[in-house]
């Protein structure tokens, strides 16, 4: 037990330089976001801080789809280099949010959505995302939902 410990430890000394090592983010990032992370729309991210707009669906229910005007701020941490073919590194990201609901249940209704995920830099600026997100609104019942999102940036 106390070897397989060790061992484990001796790995992630190994492996931390090649994944963890050298990672930085780009002074400023722009990026068009064409699906639901955080929203369909536009993102500026300055540093770790970022803010975004757009429109954003998703589906509580099979094949139902909740509408909403979705803006708010982004916090980026823990970049990782897990693709050596890709420049800028992958990372986590949180975002707070406010959204308005245009249909359904959640119609004119202000809520907010904490989202938490990992963004993973597929080529050059193209991005897969993948979170949860927790939205809540007055008089609807909270909602835990997956946020899957494609992006593509450009980086200064």
């Amino acid at each position: 037990m106390k070897l397989d410990l060790w061992l484990i430890l001796f790995i992630i000394v190994l492996i931390q330089n090649p994944i963890f090592g050298n990672t930085r983010f780009s002074k400023e990032e722009y990026s068009a976001n064409f699906f639901r992370a955080p929203s369909i729309g536009g993102e500026y991210r300055k540093d770790q801080f970022s803010i975004h707009g757009g429109y954003y669906v998703t589906n509580f229910d099979p094949g139902i789809t909740t509408e909403f005007y979705k803006v708010g701020f982004g916090y980026w941490f823990f970049p990782t280099k897990l693709n050596a073919s890709v420049e800028y590194p992958s990372s986590f990201y949180t975002y707070l949010s406010y959204g308005k609901g245009l249909n359904l249940e959640y119609k004119n209704k202000d809520t907010i959505m904490y989202e938490l995920g990992y963004r993973f830099m597929l080529w050059q600026g193209l991005s897969f995302r993948f979170g949860i997100i927790l939205l809540a609104a007055n008089g609807a019942a909270s909602e835990l939902n997956p946020t899957p999102g494609i992006s593509y940036s450009i980086f200064f």
